[in-house]
């Protein structure tokens, strides 16, 4: 009784520093990172890694890992067509590998003798039912995972999604925010241009768009620098 409230405790604990990862503005990696480390720890697992599917090349491709393993760490991208990371992404379901070294949809039998991986549990990252990627989790001696074990797996996975999702979404507006200020910044050196030398709106912003050509400097940068020498000329 003690000790399964101690492993309760333990999982809470290293849940409760996952969704502080997620609530943070942390770079993604940096969350992904610490969420493998902390699940590795909760689970007692050899190897913890999140995949993440690359949609336009139907693979799986790992994005954070806590192993000591340079050659896990940098093993190929996996196909979702006929892998066991694969099946989970399509059924979005949970799914055990009693031993990765005889499971014929397990692609690196090789890397697992060599690392002392035996059983594996993969469960999907799911955010607005699609999934979006894996967490999976490692054993060095054949173990079957308890229901316990694939609930807590799952809602790590869960909260994982989601600092992907609000990563995404946060990384987008960040970018559209980015875009908008470039194009103001556009229209006013177009307006600088216009008024000193008389040129039409089109004709200004080919002055701009050559200039960023020609230097290998971005529009914003050249417009940036009109501005300037408008407003130094100015007195401003």
């Amino acid at each position: 009784m003690f000790e399964d409230t101690r492993k309760k405790a333990l999982q809470f604990d290293s849940l409760v520093k996952v969704s502080q990862s997620i609530t943070s503005q942390n770079y993604l990696d940096e969350i992904l990172n610490l969420i493998v480390v902390v699940t590795a720890e909760m689970l007692n697992s050899k190897i913890c890694s999140i995949m993440l599917l690359d949609e336009d090349k139907g693979e799986l491709v790992i994005r954070a890992a806590q192993s000591l393993s340079l050659e896990y760490q940098k093993k190929a991208n996996v196909k979702v067509d006929g892998s066991v990371v694969g099946g989970v992404i399509k059924t979005k379901m949970p799914t055990a590998v009693y031993d990765v070294r005889e499971e014929k949809n397990y692609r690196f039998k090789e890397l697992a003798i060599k690392e002392d991986l035996t059983s594996m549990l993969s469960v999907p990252m799911v955010v607005k039912d699609k999934a979006i990627g894996v967490i999976n989790v490692y054993t060095k001696e054949r173990h079957r995972f308890a229901q316990e074990e694939i609930d807590v797996l799952q809602m790590v996975a869960n909260q994982a999604a989601v600092a992907v999702e609000n990563t995404h979404l946060m990384e987008e507006a960040l970018r559209a925010k980015e875009a908008l200020e470039t194009r103001k910044l556009i229209e006013r050196a177009k307006g600088v241009l216009m008024r000193l030398s008389r040129l039409s709106e089109e004709e200004a912003h080919r002055v701009i768009h050559k200039k960023s050509m020609d230097s290998c400097r971005s529009m914003k940068e050249i417009a940036e620098s009109i501005i300037l020498m408008d407003e130094l000329q100015r007195g401003k």
